[in-house]
């Protein structure tokens, strides 16, 4: 149990980790790729070690000095691995895996935790059964993991995702299409949540020398054939784990400066700066850097619709537990299939520090007030755990349950947060 020690002014300058959501992106399509790449800035965590060790069952090499990591790609002809796979509770990789698995040789079986084997694949098998592919779950919870995949069978064609609830599920089926036997067309209809990282799917497939042709918003094409080539890519620093510190300052009403980020990042989790902007902080961008400052909040009710950038509501709940005034969070059913059931845990860990919240199906209310210290269950989610330490900044008292499940993402978040107190 992590215990937060309450802070008096906060001036700080802090570096973080690479992006996860790039990181798991560059290593897929550098065991893709033919020849060798090289990714700098790269994201050594539970999730990626995960990861790694699944791709170097599929045929990739991959070696790891410090945050710099080396891969021979594939060429695109996955090995069977001969066992199955445990992915722990990557959602992730378990997605981008699975379409990945279908242009591999023989049958290959997906798997993780317990809390993986309640995550949904359902739409994503759809797709790809109807492009060819033998693949179906044999898990209690049907449409989730186990995931049993018969490689060598992609056709390729044309997918339509209808409101769809992962975003992943269409990135997934982009990363794998150039390999697919015919080109691959996606169409999304109604809402899609996480956008923005559909774009961002492209946007490294591209590095890697594969073309995603856009048309308009909702429709995505890989032409064929392509094949991914070895490249040298440098990873974006987390703007997931930034916003921990940006929280920081708007809570503790102090300036924090994080060096190293695009201050125009495609990463849809940017978007926490301008809601930070809209309820009262400062934010400068320069060239590598981002720097928030805290000032008295907001005061009026407000709501947010969340769909493009989920990962942030813990965030932003927190935030809103001290702003006085009623926040309305929507469009984020999709957080119940995270690694814990976010919004219960969420409304759950508000209530023990004595704020009024309410579930609602698609988010959760929040009546802002003064939040006190309290214990705070993270449910093994390792956002749930930054999110309320950061809150101990300001509500003395906070104790942090089950400290290390932020290995998931963030190895030293707590040595980053002692360096707010220096």
């Amino acid at each position: 149990m992590r215990q937060i020690r309450t802070l008096k002014k906060l001036d700080a300058t802090v570096r973080v980790p690479g992006s996860k959501s790039y990181t798991q992106r560059a290593l897929i399509i550098a065991s893709l790729a033919e020849g060798e790449s090289f990714l700098h800035n790269a994201l050594i965590s539970d999730d990626t070690n995960h990861l790694m060790e699944a791709l170097r069952s599929l045929g990739a090499n991959i070696l790891v000095a410090d945050t710099d990591i080396a891969v021979t790609g594939t060429g695109g002809k996955i090995q069977n691995p001969g066992e199955k796979l445990f992915l722990g509770n990557n959602g992730t990789a378990l997605r981008f895996l699975t379409s990945l698995a279908s242009i591999g040789t023989g049958e290959i079986i997906l798997d993780g935790s317990d809390r993986l084997r309640e995550r949904p694949l359902q739409p994503l098998l759809d797709t790809l059964q109807g492009m060819g592919v033998a693949c179906h779950t044999t898990g209690k919870n049907n449409g989730c993991p186990p995931v049993v995949i018969q490689g060598g069978s992609l056709r390729g064609g044309r997918a339509v995702f209808t409101d769809a609830h992962s975003s992943q599920y269409i990135s997934s089926l982009l990363i794998s299409a150039p390999y697919a036997k015919e080109d691959v067309a996606v169409e999304l209809r109604g809402v899609t949540v996480s956008l923005p990282y559909i774009d961002m799917t492209a946007e490294v497939m591209g590095h890697f020398d594969v073309e995603v042709e856009k048309r308009g918003v909702s429709e995505y094409i890989v032409w064929a054939p392509q094949r991914y080539k070895g490249m040298e890519y440098t990873i974006e620093s987390d703007v997931s784990s930034a916003s921990y510190f940006f929280l920081a300052a708007a809570l503790c009403k102090g300036k924090v400066q994080v060096l190293d980020i695009n201050p125009y990042s495609l990463q849809g989790d940017s978007g926490l700066l301008e809601i930070l902007k809209q309820l009262g902080c400062r934010i400068l961008r320069g060239e590598n850097w981002v720097e928030v400052t805290g000032d008295t909040l907001y005061t009026g009710d407000c709501r947010f619709n969340m769909a493009h950038m989920p990962d942030m509501v813990p965030t932003l709940a927190v935030l809103s537990a001290f702003r006085p005034g009623q926040t309305v969070i929507s469009n984020v059913s999709h957080l119940r299939l995270k690694e814990s059931d976010r919004i219960k845990a969420l409304v759950n860990e508000l209530t023990r520090t004595g704020i009024d919240a309410q579930e609602r199906e698609d988010g959760l209310v929040i009546n802002g007030g003064s939040p006190h210290g309290a214990r705070i269950e993270t449910y093994d989610d390792h956002r749930i755990a930054m999110s309320f330490a950061v809150a101990g900044l300001v509500a003395e008292g906070m104790e942090i349950e089950n400290e290390a499940c932020v290995s998931k993402s963030f190895p030293d978040f707590w040595e980053k947060m002692e360096q707010l107190y220096l």
